[in-house]
């Protein structure tokens, strides 16, 4: 029997009980995929990461929902960066690589606010609509955009973000693409939430990996290259965007919640 440290972390946000949790394992070594996926089913979390620290210094890293494993994942991200910050004082710095985005550099900067440098995923415009996404919120949008990750339903306005009714069952048969819905805010600059029914859940509390589709759509909209957002789901989370070209920089704060082991 192996025993494992695990660790549940609260993302993007300072209040315990908030946020995205994500279960951070850190290993020596690569475990089986299968075994990977049981775990991340038995934490039946929206994701957790598994990252190994390979010869060069780097931190591999793969994140799996309850359902299946996944390309890209910010909130589990941060969650790791939170762990090894806290475990290992002295270092400021952290190089993630994760197969489908490559190299993530993130800082830990003063006040413990820590930040992720993505990839630009800047959405664009789609000349047809999926019948199951123009079918599947409760509320018309005003604008519908793509990119690799998501579709992006851009609404009129917070209170509609935050109405919205999605038929999840529509939803899922929209292949691998989740869906966000956005909108200019009243006290943040943009506000969002996020449903990925065929890839994790309903409802995703907070995704940090949308907002480099999510903030980059945003500054040019409101003509500003820093900008705080809120998911406005129920636990709800807030994340500190900043772009920069073919950068897009997302930061959060994280709460500690367990510390424990795993055997398998």
């Amino acid at each position: 029997m192996m025993k494992l440290k695990i660790y549940v972390v609260d993302a993007f946000t300072k209040d315990q009980f908030a946020g995205n949790q994500a279960a951070v394992v850190l290993l020596e070594d690569w475990l089986a995929t299968d075994a990977m996926q049981n775990i991340a089913s038995e934490n039946n979390l929206s994701e957790t990461a598994f990252v190994v620290c390979n010869s060069s210094g780097v931190f591999e890293i793969r994140w799996f929902s309850p359902i299946k494993e996944i390309d890209f994942c910010g909130h589990a991200t941060l969650a790791s960066a939170h762990v090894i910050f806290t475990n290992r004082k002295e270092v400021f710095e952290i190089k993630f690589w994760a197969k489908a985005v490559g190299t993530l550099t993130v800082k830990n900067t003063d006040g413990n606010l820590i930040e992720m440098a993505f990839p630009n995923r800047e959405p664009i415009e789609i000349a047809e609509v999926p019948a199951a996404l123009s079918n599947g919120l409760s509320i018309m949008p005003i604008a519908y955009l793509q990119n690799n990750q998501a579709y992006f339903a851009v609404m009129s306005n917070e209170e509609q973000v935050r109405s919205i009714v999605p038929d999840l069952e529509k939803l899922k048969t929209l292949d691998s693409l989740d869906v966000v819905v956005t909108a200019a805010g009243k006290d943040f600059d943009f506000v969002s939430r996020y449903f990925w029914p065929a890839n994790g859940g309903a409802e995703d509390p907070v995704t940090g990996s949308i907002h480099a589709g999510l903030a980059p759509y945003w500054a040019k909209k409101l003509n500003k290259s820093n900008l705080v957002a809120l998911q406005a789901s129920k636990r709800k989370g807030i994340l500190y965007c900043r772009v920069e070209s073919n950068t897009v920089f997302v930061a959060g704060y994280c709460v500690s919640y367990l510390e424990g082991y795993i055997r398998i």
